[in-house]
């Protein structure tokens, strides 16, 4: 039995040359994020999320800290609330 060559056809041909150009889209657009994350990354920049919060440590000290062992205040409503007299 002899095997003849198969020629392609033309719409494999196109379909071949879009799915190569996906391919390098998408690879530039991978190319695209690793340099950018580099960057980033080499600039010497704090990485901090998105939060924009200032550090804890750089929070001034409150003047009036709350007291560790003061007693509970019930919300109006709940059954402690009804045992404390104003």
């Amino acid at each position: 039995m002899v095997m003849l060559p198969q020629v392609e056809h033309e719409l494999h041909k196109r379909r071949r040359s879009r799915n190569l150009g996906l391919l390098a889209v998408l690879l530039g657009f991978v190319a695209l994020v690793f340099g950018l994350s580099i960057a980033k990354i080499t600039s010497g920049d704090m990485l901090e999320g998105y939060d924009h919060q200032p550090r804890a440590t750089m929070l001034p000290k409150d003047p009036n800290p709350p007291v560790p062992n003061a007693a509970p205040v019930a919300a109006p409503g709940t059954p402690g609330a009804a045992q404390v007299k104003p």
